[in-house]
C-alpha cells in the first residue's frame, strides 16, 4: 500500500524505522529482528540504506520479507555517487520485491569526501524525478527541525524542502529530535513558506548512552537539560536508561498528538522491545497501537 494512502485515512500513525545487516553472516540475527517489530504492525516500516549504498541487496530483501508479511515497506535509496543505472537498477529490485514506497534521501558523505561536485546526482530533488521515471513509487523525503548541518540557513534549508516536494515529494519524515518546541517552530516556518505536504515526526529512544555523542555528531541535534540530566543519572545503568528513554519519547509523542501532529515515526534500532513499550504506552491514544504485539 502506498504511504500517501495511508495518510489520507485521516487518523494518527505509527511507523518504525530496521536496519539491514551489513553483511551476509549476521542477516539471519538482523532478519530475526526485524520480523519481530514487524509482529508489532505498525503502519508502516522504513528500512534503511547504508552509506553509499553498501546494503542495498539488503535492504531489498528486508523490504520483500516485511511486504511478505503484508506489512507496508518504505525503502530508502539514496543518491551518493550514484549513475543513472544504478538506481535504476535498484528501482527494478524494489519494484521486483513488491516495494511501492521509496524515501529518497541524497545519502550521508563517505569517509574522506567533502565534497559532492563530481558527482551525477547532488541533492534529493535531482533523484526523485529518476525514481519517478521508472516506476510508480509514493516517494518521500527527510527534512531537518534544526536545519541540514550543510544548510547555510533556516531559510535555505526550507528552500531545499520546497525544491523537494515541487520534484515531487509526497511526504516528510523528519531527522530525530528532541524538544518538540523546535519542531513546532518548525512547522511553523514551513507552512509558512507554503509547504503543505504531510510531516512526519522523527522520534528516537536513546537507549545507550553512547548513542547520544554519536547522534550530535551527525545531526548536530539539540538536546534539552532534562535529557542530559537522563543520561549522567542512568548512562552506566542500561535498563534504567532504557525505561527512562522510553519514557521520554511517549511523553514527546503524546505532546505532539496533542498539538495535532498526526504521524510519528519511531527510529527504533530493531529494538522491537522498545518499539513495543511505547506502543502500549499509546494504545489508547492512537488506535493502531491497541492490541498491537507478539
Amino acid at each position: 500500500m502506498k504511504i500517501s494512502e495511508i495518510y489520507k485515512e485521516d487518523k494518527p500513525t505509527l511507523s518504525l524505522e530496521v536496519f539491514p545487516p551489513k553483511t551476509s553472516e549476521v542477516f539471519d540475527k538482523v532478519s530475526s529482528a526485524v520480523n519481530e517489530v514487524a509482529d508489532l504492525k505498525p503502519d508502516f516500516m522504513s528500512v534503511t540504506y547504508g552509506a553509499a549504498g553498501s546494503t542495498r541487496k539488503y535492504t531489498t530483501a528486508i523490504a520483500s520479507d516485511i511486504e511478505k508479511k503484508g506489512e507496508t515497506a518504505l525503502a530508502h535509496l539514496t543518491c551518493v555517487n550514484a549513475s543513472e543505472e544504478k538506481i535504476k537498477d535498484q528501482l527494478d529490485s524494489l519494484k521486483a520485491a513488491g516495494v511501492e514506497n521509496i524515501l529518497a534521501l541524497r545519502g550521508d558523505l563517505p569517509e574522506g569526501v567533502e565534497s559532492t561536485d563530481e558527482w551525477i546526482y547532488k541533492h534529493a530533488s535531482e533523484l526523485i524525478p529518476v525514481i519517478k521515471k521508472y516506476g510508480d513509487f509514493c516517494i518521500g523525503c527527510a527534512c531537518y527541525p534544526e536545519k541540514h548541518p550543510e544548510s547555510a540557513d533556516m531559510r535555505a534549508d526550507i528552500e531545499g524542502i520546497k525544491m523537494k516536494v515541487d520534484a515531487g515529494c509526497e511526504f516528510l519524515t523528519t531527522q530525530m529530535f528532541f524538544d518538540n518546541d523546535l519542531f513546532y517552530n518548525y512547522m511553523y516556518k514551513l507552512r509558512e513558506s507554503g509547504v503543505s505536504t504531510p510531516v512526519t515526526a522523527g522520534i528516537m529512544p536513546v537507549t545507550r548512552a553512547n548513542q547520544m555523542a554519536r547522534i550530535i555528531k551527525l545531526s548536530q541535534a539539540f538536546v534539552p537539560r532534562r535529557y542530559v540530566a537522563i543520561l549522567d543519572r542512568y548512562g552506566d545503568k542500561p535498563e534504567a536508561l532504557k525505561q527512562a528513554a522510553i519514557a521520554y519519547a511517549t511523553d514527546q509523542i503524546i505532546d505532539l498528538l496533542a498539538n495535532g501532529i498526526e504521524h510519528i515515526h519511531i527510529y527504533t534500532m530493531n529494538k522491537a522491545d522498545v518499539a513495543e513499550k511505547i506502543m502500549a504506552n499509546l494504545s489508547d491514544i492512537i488506535p493502531s497501537c491497541a492490541d498491537k504485539g507478539r
